[in-house]
């Protein structure tokens, strides 16, 4: 995969910690996630529950949209930790996403027990839906295909 042991770690590392600010009291299920965009910067998000439960927002949603407020819109790689083994994988939602940002990234899935998983977000979201598909149906519409 594309990201070094060092860069690996960091990110895993980050998402642990982010993982200790999560606001989960009603499901207890606590999720960190950190994203590596393509300048080096590294973001973070951890899961936020509101008693309106279709308005949580997932810990690798706020990191992506945190990176993008930022100014970074290419990502290479995301750190998603939880308490489960084995490890968990983002929700359909943050796979749609992260594809956005970058369909290759290399995802590590990692708990807290230090098990993590590498694998390409490809991997998880075969045959995404995403900006070029649109792009393409636009350029349709006016002509320019």
């Amino acid at each position: 995969m594309g990201l070094s042991d060092d860069q690996v770690r960091y990110l895993v590392a980050q998402a642990a910690d982010v993982r200790t600010r999560a606001h989960a009291p009603y499901s207890g299920f606590t999720v960190g996630a950190a994203v590596l965009a393509d300048d080096g910067r590294v973001f973070t998000g951890a899961n936020v529950e509101i008693s309106s439960y279709s308005h949580t927002c997932c810990a690798e949603r706020i990191a992506v949209f945190t990176a993008v407020s930022a100014g970074a819109t290419r990502l290479v790689g995301c750190a998603v930790v939880t308490d489960t083994t084995p490890p968990s994988s983002p929700c359909g939602a943050c796979r749609q996403v992260l594809s956005d940002f970058s369909h290759d990234m290399e995802m590590l899935l990692a708990n807290v027990s230090g098990r993590v998983d590498r694998l390409p977000l490809a991997e998880l979201l075969p045959r995404a839906f995403g900006p070029d598909e649109v792009l393409r149906k636009i350029r349709a519409r006016h002509g320019h295909d």
